[in-house]
């Protein structure tokens, strides 16, 4: 039975579930597949637990114990300080799983994926510096993203082999976030938008700060990996945003910002009371060039105005599914979800592993 050496960065929520369904895998489908996923390394911002041959299961286990009460992997028995997360790379080909939100990692991932080691990312921050940055960490092949854009949708695997096959990605549209979604399908029932905001914020839909969900800027990061992953050199800032809220209210403290939300509840009840036969959805246009991210209107009968709640819809339009476009829908959000995109990748990956 082989075993695949895995470095694990990033022990949030979908970190935890990834270690729980490698575990599950390992048991369950190991013999199967003739593998089996041996934790070398596990990671978070404070510290790291390290083994020469595998983590025990029952490490790992107290590993999320740890983590969901709160801890950091530095207390555990078995772990330690981590000071740079490329100190756990060694000679040995691994599985380096960026499951963080981290920014900065894309030259140390490159260069582990330089050295041999395969790369598997729920973190779109390295896919979005610049376009060399992104050419070098995936140029080889070695280097997996599908949870980036669309958590557990086959969102990435079905670009790949429409570009792979020679078709020609004239535009890609769509809902990529589950946030968003949620927002304004409540704002089309009439909730008013500071309460569809607190009520995301409860659920745990949005970051601590909602002005990371309401600025668009991880639904550009996302249109800017699909944009790349079809083959056309674009760059972030190419990319035309519409925040959800004013310029001044992005300089103030979190509790200030949701404390001033209210202020933009008549801007948007008349938005979208004011246009029938209408509604409003927060959509990217995909292009070669001039890719735009904001509010448009749509058609209630749209696919697009027909999503409701944290769904997600990406249409691909194409040389050959031009006529009748080819679409990918569900929930584009969760931890259990996002967790099987990054594990399916790392079983692609084990399949081809020499």
């Amino acid at each position: 039975m082989q075993r695949i050496p895995v470095i694990q960065i990033g022990m949030g929520g979908v970190g935890r579930v990834l270690v729980e369904q490698v575990l599950h895998f390992n048991a369950h489908y190991g013999a199967r597949y003739g593998f089996r996923f041996a934790y070398t390394a596990l990671a978070d911002r404070q510290g790291a637990i390290v083994a020469d041959e595998r983590i025990p299961p029952a490490t790992l286990l107290e590993a999320i114990a740890a983590k969901q009460s709160g801890g950091s992997l530095a207390d555990v028995p078995a772990g330690g300080p981590l000071v740079d997360w490329q100190n756990l790379l060694t000679p040995v080909h691994s599985l380096v799983v960026d499951v963080t939100a981290q920014a900065g990692a894309e030259a140390g991932l490159a260069e582990a994926a330089a050295q041999g080691h395969r790369v598997v990312l729920a973190n779109k921050k390295p896919l979005c510096g610049t376009i060399e940055s992104f050419k070098a960490l995936t140029e080889r092949g070695h280097t997996r993203y599908e949870a980036t854009v669309g958590a557990g949708l086959p969102v990435i695997s079905t670009l790949r082999s429409l570009v792979d096959t020679g078709d020609g990605i004239e535009r890609i549209a769509g809902c990529f976030s589950g946030t968003l979604g949620f927002l304004t399908t409540e704002l089309q029932d009439g909730r008013r938008f500071s309460d569809a905001v607190v009520e995301a914020k409860r659920r745990g839909w949005t970051e601590p700060d909602p002005r990371e969900d309401l600025s668009g800027m991880d639904v550009a990061r996302k249109a800017l990996i699909l944009a790349r992953t079809s083959g056309f050199s674009a760059e972030l800032a190419d990319i035309s945003v519409t925040p959800l809220f004013p310029p001044e209210l992005g300089t103030l403290s979190v509790a200030e910002f949701m404390d001033q939300l209210p202020t933009l509840d008549e801007e948007y009840r008349r938005r979208f009371e004011t246009v029938p036969n209408t509604t409003w959805r927060y959509v990217a246009q995909v292009l070669g060039a001039g890719s735009t991210v904001g509010l448009t209107e749509v058609a209630p009968n749209d696919p697009l105005g027909s999503l409701r709640g944290p769904d997600n819809l990406v249409v691909y339009h194409t040389q050959r599914y031009r006529e009748r476009p080819l679409s990918v829908r569900g929930p584009g959000a969760g931890t259990e979800v996002t967790a099987s995109a990054v594990l399916a990748d790392m079983i692609a990956f084990g399949r081809e592993w020499r």
